[in-house]
């Protein structure tokens, strides 16, 4: 019998040891999956635009024993995840773990009201940035011991809607490329993407609050943001070896 065999699930979904690298990781998703990374074990590096918001974060991981790097980073500019990566590396010597979280989703009164500034906000935040992150720190992992990437995606992806047209775009966009890139840097590193619905987040106050029947998800609710950790842990860690390009839905709507 393989070790591999005799592991526990415990000891398959423990990040003892790893490096993980949330975008967007100072609220909403991301603050939950990096607080659920440093709970199994992960060290993590935060990123976001704001630096004051990643060090309220970090506390929050070193408080729970592990290490934290705060890094302000706009996703949208290549400059900056080129520092980003450099800091990363700098300071743990290694990437384990990229998780593609920073989103943008802003709504216009129509497609033909659309501005081309706000178009191309979306596409660098959702589009440009996570390619170009995922490229360089692909490229460290499979020279490495390899890793894994995870896109977080969006059932507007799956079912777009009116006024979200260039978010839905963007995101099927991301479910695209990794895809793509699972192809370029196989075996060694793994590309998944997981496509949330709607979350109890700072950005979902205006669309349902906990305790309000949501009539068009079949669970009648919303997610709350720990609920998307153990998607995200499944993709980090050895308990999804054996996947890459794959989609896993967290939206509580039932069959698409």
């Amino acid at each position: 019998m393989s070790s591999r065999e005799t592991r526990t699930p415990a000891e398959l979904f423990d990040l003892s040891g790893k490096v993980a690298l949330v975008t967007g990781g100072s609220r909403g998703l991301g603050r939950a999956i990096v607080l659920g990374y440093a709970a199994a074990g992960a060290d993590v590096v935060i990123a976001s635009r704001k630096q004051e918001a990643c060090e309220s974060v970090a506390r929050e991981v070193e408080a729970l024993g592990r290490t934290a790097l705060p890094v302000a980073c706009h996703v949208g500019r290549w400059a900056e995840l080129d520092t980003l990566v450099e800091r990363a590396y700098d300071r743990f010597g290694r990437v384990d773990v990229l998780v593609n979280n920073a989103g943008l989703s802003p709504t216009a009164p129509s497609s033909a009201a659309t501005s081309e500034e706000l178009f191309d906000k979306v596409v660098a935040v959702n589009v440009k940035g996570p390619f170009r992150l995922s490229a360089i720190v692909a490229e460290r992992m499979a020279a490495g011991e390899g890793g894994s990437v995870i896109g977080i995606s969006s059932t507007g992806a799956l079912r777009p809607s009116p006024r979200f047209a260039p978010y839905a775009g963007s995101k099927a966009a991301l479910n695209a490329i990794s895809v793509a890139l699972a192809q370029e840097f196989a075996p060694k590193v793994r590309f998944n993407v997981i496509s949330p619905g709607g979350f109890y987040t700072d950005i979902s106050k205006k669309w349902a609050t906990p305790g309000e029947d949501v009539p068009n998800v079949l669970l009648r609710r919303f997610g709350h943001p720990e609920e998307i950790v153990t998607a995200a842990l499944y993709y980090a860690s050895d308990a999804s070896c054996y996947t890459t390009g794959s989609l896993l839905r967290v939206d509580g709507l039932g069959p698409v």
